[in-house]
């Protein structure tokens, strides 16, 4: 932020301040003496006033939002009109129109007007088929438009602030921002009143080297915010293409791992297929064998059984024999006897 030394002040004539019969009690705590019946202002609280003052201006711009500078005192025109127009803000130099803020619909369809008469007088087919008189009253009409609303022409909307260098000369200006609850800075002198603005600065509002020191600082503490929103968009912009490109990045990753994973799922499957291919035959030479078992078991079963009935047949015949045998030897025993 712009810093400002107390000599500066003291060189620009800031101190010097209205006559004592032309004073506004209000403003008894930022004069500092009377000298020749004139009241001289304390710097060091006009140094703190326009630190104060710049740092808020610097967090408005920041913001992106739109400041009203209005100075239409003639030894503050030249000043406001070359500092300001640098910054690209809106300003008032000349005649404040009433209701620019109350009525800014109004406002804004006369800078409509402005914008239909150039390209009106852009058209050469219409422009050139009009006569000389109503060519020099459009003329007329948009050099008129063009001094009271040309430098407000691209504020669209209601300003975020607005700067006055004489809050005695502006009243209007300032009524108008405090009805729409408008933030007020504003060079104050000893005959005004500094209860009537939100951000007052006791500095002297007619000398042209104090109102250009202290215009000069508002104007660099609103392009030091500019530049600050500008920095902070270009790191913003930065850190999201760094984000984008880490996004595609870690997306490139997780698809080569899911491609990977595909390829192991699909070998594994190959695997599987070819271990199931093995136990099958397996389970299919296995069912052979016990097959060929059966068939081998069965065929000797088969082949065992005649055998097994000639025996029988023979065991009978010898039981037979036997039994025979032993009705003879009984028959032969009970002949002996007789």
């Amino acid at each position: 932020m712009p810093q400002v030394t107390f000599e500066q002040l003291l060189d620009a004539g800031v101190h010097f301040g209205h006559l004592k019969r032309k004073w506004n009690p209000n403003m008894a705590p930022y004069i500092f003496m009377e000298r020749n019946g004139i009241h001289v202002i304390d710097l060091y609280k006009t140094k703190a006033k326009l630190d104060e003052a710049a740092d808020a201006l610097k967090q408005i711009s920041k913001s992106g939002k739109k400041v009203l500078f209005v100075a239409t005192k003639k030894q503050a025109q030249e000043i406001v009109q070359e500092k300001v127009k640098k910054t690209g803000m809106p300003y008032v130099t000349h005649r404040w129109p009433g209701g620019m803020l109350t009525n800014f619909a109004t406002i804004r369809k006369a800078v409509k007007k402005m914008s239909n008469l150039d390209k009106l007088m852009n058209d050469p087919n219409k422009y050139g088929n009009m006569s000389k008189r109503e060519r020099l009253q459009i003329e007329r009409e948009r050099t008129k438009l063009e001094t009271q609303f040309g430098s407000i022409a691209d504020l669209n909307r209601h300003p975020a602030a607005i700067f006055v260098v004489d809050i005695i000369k502006e009243h209007i200006a300032i009524k108008e921002a405090k009805k729409l609850a408008i933030p007020t800075f504003a060079m104050v002198d000893t005959n005004s009143d500094p209860n009537e603005v939100d951000f007052p600065i006791p500095s002297n509002d007619d000398a042209s080297k104090s109102i250009s020191l202290i215009v000069d600082v508002m104007t660099k503490a609103v392009e030091e915010g500019m530049m600050e929103r500008k920095a902070e968009k270009e790191e913003k912009a930065k850190q999201e293409k760094e984000a984008k490109q880490k996004e595609k990045e870690a997306q490139k990753q997780k698809e080569q791992e899911a491609k990977e994973q595909k390829e192991q799922e699909a070998q594994q499957q190959q695997e599987e297929s070819a271990s199931t291919d093995e136990g099958a035959e397996t389970s299919a030479k296995k069912k052979q064998k016990r097959t060929r078992l059966q068939d081998a078991t069965k065929t000797a079963e088969a082949s065992s059984e005649p055998a097994e009935d000639k025996s029988g047949s023979a065991d009978e015949e010898n039981e037979k024999g036997d039994a025979s045998g032993e009705g003879e030897d009984d028959k032969k025993t009970v002949s002996k006897k007789k």
